[in-house]
């Protein structure tokens, strides 16, 4: 079937709009729109038949005309997209059943090899008209809003994809979360245990930082992804945990990041303390989460038992530089996997002495558990201070100095604690 008996098939059907028409063979060809397309195949075919050209007057049986409301849906954009800041967007339709069911119905007919579905001409039309108006750009992969044209129901559905902002930050105050934590009881509808707040935790890290976030970029939520977590028991001190904070919805995506961190760091002074060094994208939080690194912490040990320094110091000897092979902790066997995982120990220190107790600074890689480290954990955890000593030891309290990853400096350097962890106690 040749390109003249095709079009006449197709008009055949039914009045068609030249949009329609043209979009038959919208991969034939290029520099024409699809309006310029079906105009020229219309004439051509009148002439190659010898038929009186005329323009169609009645309604597109595929389409209802939709392509002359094209002004229409690119002010509904407009009006829909007003109050949201944003760099690049990208337009999206929905397309009724009916619609693309008369398509395919021709593009199986005539087995025809070159159509374009209407949702790819809607969305590049009102696309170009959005941008010439706004003087933002069109971006296919990871564009700052999405307008979603619902042509059954003529409204616009806006997504506003998340903004990736990353830095560190460290804790100061015991007893706090990394991230929100939920009731068990309740599951966060609250109830009597948790005092009707839905919560386990009065606040989290994520809260205490992604409240200040949240209201800065306008945004539903602010999700916490950190490379690793310390525990709730634990400090954060030194050089910071690296996260990224994952805004949902932001209204606004340019903040000055300098002052917004300075504003969190006043506000939530004696509790965390942020850098905020810039933005990411969705593949930076699979990253920091897998990233390998090393950690130093300071603890301070209290044994069952008397132990000389020179005693200690002969265990820790033992210590530095061992691979240690750690069943999961019973303290996290509800949500971990039951394995054995082997860390290295890369270096671990006596550095002082407060009330008999010990103060130890250790560096270790990522996964080693600290405070099984020193327990034993009823031998889950070999070997181990305590299996080394004859002595039941135990961390009485626990600081993370310092967080270095492979392409960050050698992670046994000693770090400057300018917060916390001052005297050399924990």
């Amino acid at each position: 079937m040749d390109l003249m008996e095709e079009v006449g098939r197709i008009l055949e059907y039914g009045p068609i709009c030249d949009h329609c028409l043209g979009r038959f063979f919208g991969k034939r060809s290029h520099g024409l729109t699809n309006d310029e397309r079906g105009r020229a195949l219309r004439i051509t075919h009148a002439i190659a038949v010898h038929q009186l050209y005329a323009q169609e007057t009645r309604s597109c049986w595929i389409c209802n005309d939709l392509f002359s409301k094209l002004s229409e849906w690119v002010e509904r954009v407009q009006s829909a997209l007003t109050g949201i800041e944003f760099s690049t967007f990208l337009v999206g339709t929905k397309v009724p059943p009916l619609i693309g069911e008369s398509e395919e119905l021709v593009w199986t007919d005539l087995s025809l090899t070159d159509p374009e579905p209407l949702k790819a001409e809607m969305n590049r039309e009102v696309g170009k008209q959005v941008s010439r108006i706004t003087g933002k750009e069109a971006d296919f992969v990871h564009p700052d809003v999405v307008a979603i044209l619902d042509i059954a129901a003529e409204t616009i559905g806006i997504q506003i994809n998340p903004l990736f902002v990353r830095g560190r930050y460290c804790k100061y105050e015991r007893g706090i979360p990394q991230t929100r934590w939920l009731c068990r009881e309740c599951k966060g509808t609250g109830c009597p245990r948790c005092n009707f707040t839905g919560k386990m935790y009065q606040y989290s890290v994520e809260e205490l930082i992604g409240r200040h976030l949240a209201e800065s970029y306008m945004a539903k939520d602010a999700i916490l992804h950190g490379s690793g977590r310390e525990d709730i028991d634990a400090r954060m001190v030194g050089t910071g945990r690296p996260f990224i904070m994952e805004l949902v919805s932001p209204r606004v995506r340019s903040v000055d990041l300098d002052v917004l961190a300075n504003t969190i760091n006043l506000e939530e002074e004696g509790k965390v303390s942020v850098s905020l060094e810039g933005y990411a994208d969705r593949a930076a939080v699979e990253t920091i989460k897998s990233k390998q690194s090393y950690k130093k912490y300071r603890i301070l040990v209290e044994f069952d038992g008397r132990i000389s320094q020179e005693e200690l110091n002969d265990a820790l000897n033992q210590l530095r530089g061992a691979t240690i092979d750690q069943r999961t902790p019973r303290r996290v066997a509800h949500r971990r996997a039951d394995l054995i995982r082997k860390r290295r120990v890369v270096d671990i220190a006596l550095i002082g002495i407060e009330n008999d107790r010990f103060i130890i600074d250790v560096v270790g890689e990522a996964g080693l558990y600290i405070k099984e480290l020193v327990s034993g954990d009823e031998r889950r955890t070999l070997p181990s201070l305590s299996a080394i000593t004859g002595i039941n030891a135990r961390v009485v309290q626990i600081d993370v100095l310092h967080y270095s990853t492979p392409d960050m400096e050698h992670p046994c350097s000693l770090v400057k604690v300018e917060r916390g962890a001052k005297n050399g106690t924990p």
